[in-house]
């Protein structure tokens, strides 16, 4: 089982970078004699560049006017048509998004995200949502990650800026063994 290089975290089978530290997993052997490399982040690694906060909440923000448009159109027609369904839970709590507008938020990332490896805001910046090998990240990785966009955000972020600044992961995205990546 390989080991990481920085961190002697074990890695994952076919991991391309540490999973714990970010440092590549790149599979040459270094022979006992050669001189000791540096670890390069994860945003170095083989060409993949880790997306930016900015890029991201850019990209976020796309997503919300978009939907947020739709959400919109649904709650007026929903309040025309005298129909409560939309205020059961109150609209924003402090760290909380848990209302039908969430929902549609979470199906929307999770759909695009798990398909395409995109929203329409990531298409936009030109980022993808990746598993940390680069594989396709799935539907249950996409719905994962993005329990934390949709309902978690502040919270989310947060976190993640504290506890993972260099890979550049939300709490969702760890748990989630995803990162978000500049498409090439």
């Amino acid at each position: 089982m390989p080991y990481c290089k920085k961190c002697g975290n074990e890695l994952p089978e076919g991991a391309k970078y540490c999973p714990v530290c970010g440092t590549s997993a790149s599979t040459e052997e270094t022979s006992a004699a050669s001189t000791v490399q540096t670890a390069s982040p994860v945003s170095e690694i083989s060409g993949v560049k880790l997306a930016f906060w900015g890029e991201r909440f850019a990209a976020w923000l796309i997503d919300v006017i978009i939907i947020g448009m739709v959400v919109g159109i649904l709650g007026v027609f929903s309040l025309l048509a005298g129909v409560t369904w939309w205020s059961g839970w109150p609209g924003w709590l402090p760290f909380f998004n848990f209302n039908l507008g969430g929902v549609i938020y979470f199906l929307y990332w999770m759909f695009m995200d798990g398909l395409y490896r995109q929203s329409f805001g990531k298409m936009a910046m030109r980022l993808k949502v990746t598993r940390l090998d680069g594989s396709q990240i799935g539907m249950g990785s996409a719905a994962l990650e993005s329990i934390g966009k949709a309902f978690l955000l502040p919270l989310d972020c947060l976190l993640g800026w504290i506890l993972y600044p260099k890979r550049r992961q939300r709490i969702f995205n760890y748990i989630s063994e995803t990162i978000v990546v500049k498409v090439t």
